[in-house]
């Protein structure tokens, strides 16, 4: 599912999930507001008190009482700039401990949300894209909070402040600079609109080109065994020109916008002051009120300068934003029903009916597929790449809901449970496993989050995993790299199995637990997954056959569907594809100067039921 807001609706998303994080601080924002009214209010009133200072010096000769009247000016001004420096002191400890608790939620509300998207979402971004938006959107709070508070409230403020004092002293003035700076609105709001799209084309641009960075570097070894540097260069060199096209664009746009805003600076600063010495020479204006005119332009001024260097970051701001708030308003693919129960496992019955499955309209992965495993049953799902036996998995996992149909456990339809409950009745260990980049003990305690080390320690001998985690100099304390990335593969497998061992759920799930073990590893993990799988209902992904022999029962699937079901002796003893499949992996024991063994004799010497490990499955067919 996606989120189909526009520019428009993306801003406005952004100012309301942000404004909520605001005020969920109410004294703090109140402060903030309180103290930026003080501040302005000050900045309006200093101005008044110049005006009658200059007032007398001009109009008087000097005197005693002339500079008794002026020290009092002189207090009252003091009086004034002392209040503007409590307000901006109570203004500036507000604003940043708001901010900073206010990050501090967004992290959390993007992360909770982020987290609670779906598995095929995952698959279908970049991790280091997503990353950034969040770090973008988190540090575009800070960034038009401030604006807001520190740029356009404040001048907002002054600016209408301005313009009700110069009305009360000349109508005129007053009415010529509130038309002037409706105008310039006017012009902000219109090249506003303009400019926006080439802002979020600079943001696209900007994540892409990180995203492109990401890619390539968690994929560093690749690149160098596959002698991919030059390839990478060029296609990251054309991620950062498209970047400088859409950025030069952006700044470029800005600096016309500038230029604009300048020259409508300089006609109202000539026009007031030349208003401003008609009036003079007609006697309704005095020298005190140059002062105060000027003064309250070059204020102005001041601030709708800094209002156009902030309006660069702000429209990053939004576009920044933008991104995540895309995100969070995208639907989670798979949501618990409201007051979705917990699921109660008794037996650990799976039952699988009618359920359809495609990725594509054209492309069905599973056509009224139907499954019943007993509790406590054993069960490989065998077949060619593609049919279709990772998808039911994915489904009983409910990484994906099913197109039509229903799954139950025990008589309870896992879409109507929630999805927590549902995956810790799960125990799943995944043919590549992947590691938090945290210590071994971490790592496997994740199965079980309150164990005891102890705990942890006995699974990760049942896995046969102690053995080289104690060689390792910091042992459980090892850290072992992003994604697991210092330890073989092997290694990882071991601790996935511990963790799944330790997890210790009614329900397992292995895809090919021991495809990344050496044979004297598989022969150690075999025995330690017969003790896991007792007592639990087990299913089992497998390619190499050779280690489903003792399941339960066969599951042959093909195109979405069961084509055949059975013991291992029994789907030996007719032709199908199980039987197919088996007789090309059993040729690939033969050595090439050994002679041809007939695929019936093969079948005749594996297919006992006293075989008791994978050496021995070698053993018989070299014979």
């Amino acid at each position: 599912m996606q989120s189909n807001l526009d520019s428009k609706s993306r801003a406005g998303a952004v100012i309301n999930i942000f404004f909520k994080h605001a005020i969920a601080y109410p004294w703090l924002f109140s402060a903030v507001v309180l103290g930026t009214i003080g501040i302005q209010a000050a900045s309006l009133a200093a101005p008044l008190y110049l005006r009658t200072f200059f007032n007398l010096l001009a109009s008087k000769t000097p005197s005693a009482q002339i500079a008794g009247e002026l020290l009092s000016l002189l207090v009252i001004i003091a009086f004034v700039l002392f209040f503007e420096w409590i307000a901006r002191r109570t203004f500036t400890f507000s604003i940043v401990r708001l901010e900073a608790m206010a990050m501090a939620d967004l992290y959390s509300t993007a992360f909770d949300y982020l987290i609670g998207h779906s598995y095929h979402f995952f698959i279908s971004q970049f991790a280091g894209t997503l990353t950034r938006r969040v770090s973008k959107f988190t540090h575009a709070f800070e960034t038009l909070f401030d604006a807001i508070m520190m740029s356009f409230f404040p001048t907002f403020l002054f600016v209408v402040g301005v313009d009700i004092v110069l009305f009360i002293r000349n109508e005129t003035l007053g009415l010529i600079l509130a038309a002037w700076v409706i105008f310039f609105i006017i012009f902000q709001f219109f090249v506003a609109r303009l400019r926006q799209p080439i802002r979020n084309m600079r943001s696209e641009e900007d994540s892409r080109m990180v995203g492109a960075l990401a890619d390539s570097i968690s994929n560093q070894t690749t690149v160098t065994l596959f002698s991919g540097l030059e390839h990478e260069y060029a296609r990251f060199k054309l991620a950062v020109s498209r970047w400088l096209y859409a950025t030069m664009r952006s700044w470029n746009a800005d600096e016309m916008i500038w230029a604009g805003q300048g020259f409508l600076t300089v006609v109202i600063n000539v026009t007031m002051l030349y208003g401003a010495i008609i009036f003079w020479r007609q006697g309704l204006l005095t020298i005190g009120d140059f002062v105060l005119i000027q003064t309250y332009l070059l204020g102005t001024f001041n601030r709708l300068d800094g209002i156009n260097r902030e309006f660069r970051r702000i429209y990053d701001a939004f576009a920044d934003g933008g991104e995540m708030v895309e995100i969070l308003t995208t639907p989670h693919e798979i949501q618990d029903i409201l007051n979705a129960p917990t699921i109660k496992t008794y037996r650990a019955e799976i039952n699988i009916k009618n359920i359809n499955f495609h990725f594509h309209e054209n492309r069905p992965v599973l056509n009224n597929f139907n499954l019943k495993i007993d509790g406590g049953e054993k069960v490989a799902l065998v077949g060619p790449s593609g049919a279709g036996k990772t998808t039911v998995t994915k489904l009983l996992l409910r990484l994906y809901d099913v197109r039509s149909g229903s799954i139950e456990i025990d008589g309870q339809n896992i879409s109507r449970v929630t999805q927590e409950s549902l995956r810790n009745s799960i125990a799943f260990v995944p043919q590549e496993p992947i590691l938090f980049h945290r210590t071994l003990m971490d790592n496997i305690r994740y199965g079980k989050r309150d164990a005891i080390d102890e705990e942890v320690v006995d699974a990760a001998k049942k896995a046969h995993a102690d053995e080289f985690i104690r060689s390792l100099p910091d042992g459980y304390n090892t850290y072992v790299g992003e994604r697991g990335v210092k330890l073989s593969g092997g290694e990882r497998q071991r601790v996935a199995i511990a963790r799944a061992i330790l997890k210790n759920s009614p329900i397992l799930i292995l895809d090919e637990a021991t495809s990344s073990l050496d044979s004297e590893s598989e022969a150690l993990i075999q025995d330690a997954l017969q003790t896991l799988m007792q007592g639990k209902t087990v299913v089992v992904i497998a390619h190499r056959l050779s280690t489903i022999m003792k399941m339960d029962r066969i599951l042959v699937i093909d195109n979405g569907k069961i084509i055949d079901e059975g013991t291992h002796a029994k789907l030996l003893q007719k032709e199908g594809l199980y039987k197919k499949l088996w007789s090309i992996q059993a040729g690939g024991f033969l050595t090439e100067t050994e002679p041809a063994v007939e695929e019936k004799e093969i079948s005749e010497e594996i297919a006992v039921d006293d075989i008791e490990d994978s050496d021995l499955i070698e053993r018989s067919i070299t014979k």
